[in-house]
């Protein structure tokens, strides 16, 4: 007579086994294709794809000829992988023999954050030496879609020549806000809601409203810089903080763009001397 009770453990360790199996081999799938993501070995898969669906219908349909030249592609695609897409797949066994492939989502993540953060730091800091007026809104949980309208698309990266580029007097785009969304500048030259509050200083013009303004309806938050004085101010949630300097900028913007934690106790800092510094 069977041993039930081995059987039915048996039977719970095979499950849970598989079960570790697919999710093992669905972690791979998903960090491979972080991995690959952004980079040119996308547009390989995407005609992987195409290839593998065409094969499939050459077999329903009955198209021997055309089922035989996509089988050939197949069978030597594997080669012609390898060979096209060396330098990458020897990056990746770089990566990991130094144990840094499944690591490197967040480096990336990391690198990139970076990159922006010094890309603004650098820009508003060559705009502010010169004082050439600039502002720039950056989209967080509330959507900003409706502003993006009013403006001129891009859809372009961040960089601090483009943003530079863009501020320059009497160029097309410098008159109005640069919208970043989604790390990226989404349009240039768009229309902000300027706030109505009775309080703001008379010595603040048109960008210093726009940028309390926008911070007023939404979670946004907006660099300004000042044409006629050089200095940089910051406005989130209906508040304003003006004559930062480059290093309690960076601070903020790491903050309120990344909820850098490690950012908290210097910019609660930097945003009470702020506030008493503008009465």
């Amino acid at each position: 007579m069977p041993d039930w009770g081995i059987i039915t453990n048996m039977n719970a360790v095979e499950v849970l086994k598989a079960i570790l199996d697919v999710l093992l081999v669905w972690f791979v799938v998903y960090k491979l294709i972080t991995i690959i993501k952004g980079t040119k070995a996308v547009q390989l898969l995407k005609g992987i794809f195409v290839i593998l669906i065409v094969r499939i219908l050459t077999e329903l349909l009955g198209l021997d000829t055309l089922k035989w030249m996509v089988e050939q592609v197949l069978t030597f695609g594997f080669l012609a992988v390898i060979i096209i897409f060396q330098p990458e797949l020897r990056r990746a066994l770089e990566q990991l023999g130094r144990g840094r492939l499944f690591a490197r989502t967040q480096m990336q993540e990391e690198e990139e954050r970076d990159r922006l953060i010094s890309a603004f730091t650098k820009s508003v800091s060559y705009m502010a030496k010169r004082r050439i007026g600039a502002l720039i809104t950056v989209e967080k949980e509330t959507g900003l879609s409706e502003y993006i309208e009013t403006g001129i698309a891009m859809n372009s990266d961040i960089s601090s020549e483009l943003l530079i580029n863009i501020f320059i007097p009497n160029t097309p785009l410098h008159d109005g806000a640069v919208i970043v969304q989604k790390n990226k500048i989404a349009a240039a030259a768009c229309y902000l809601p300027l706030s109505e509050s009775p309080f703001i200083s008379k010595e603040l013009g048109t960008r210093h409203r726009a940028a309390l303004g926008i911070s007023e309806v939404t979670d946004a938050f907006t660099i300004i810089v000042s044409e006629e004085t050089g200095a940089v101010s910051v406005t989130i949630d209906g508040d304003i903080n003006r004559n930062v300097t480059m290093e309690e900028f960076e601070q903020i913007v790491r903050l309120a763009w990344f909820g850098d934690t490690a950012a908290v106790s210097a910019v609660n800092s930097i945003w009470k001397w702020g506030k008493r510094k503008n009465g």
